[in-house]
């Protein structure tokens, strides 16, 4: 991911393996990681059980804010793709309990349906 895409607030896609090292400590005995995704600091996890948003925050970015969402909390979701002037994809995502949606912006490169597929896949058990 280049500077400027960063600074945009646009994500890309992680290795896995990387990731699940990083996440040892937090993750389930047998949970999996299955994809990821950068957010300047930030990391999206979709987890075989979870949703992990991961919130590295201040100048060190050593504090950092774990969420975890249970796939049967989301209620709702979508996406925005990217057009010929927006080049972000917007993921949405409603919490139960929640009228304010998470949402995450993706850059052009990353193919935002792939990412709807995989939430999909968890939420309509």
């Amino acid at each position: 991911m280049g500077l400027f895409d960063g600074l945009m607030g646009n994500a890309s896609e992680l290795e896995l393996d990387k990731v699940e090292k990083e996440l040892e400590e937090l993750l389930a005995t047998s949970e999996k990681v299955e994809h990821a995704y950068k957010l300047i600091r930030d990391l999206i996890v979709f987890t075989d059980k979870r949703l992990l948003l991961i919130d590295k925050q201040g100048m060190s970015g050593k504090k950092v804010e774990y969420h975890s969402i249970p796939y049967k909390s989301i209620i709702h979701f979508s996406i925005e793709t990217a057009g010929t002037f927006d080049l972000d994809a917007e993921l949405k995502v409603w919490l139960s309990g929640s009228p304010t949606p998470v949402q995450k912006k993706f850059n052009k490169s990353l193919n935002i349906y792939k990412v709807q597929s995989v939430l999909a896949q968890y939420v309509l058990k």
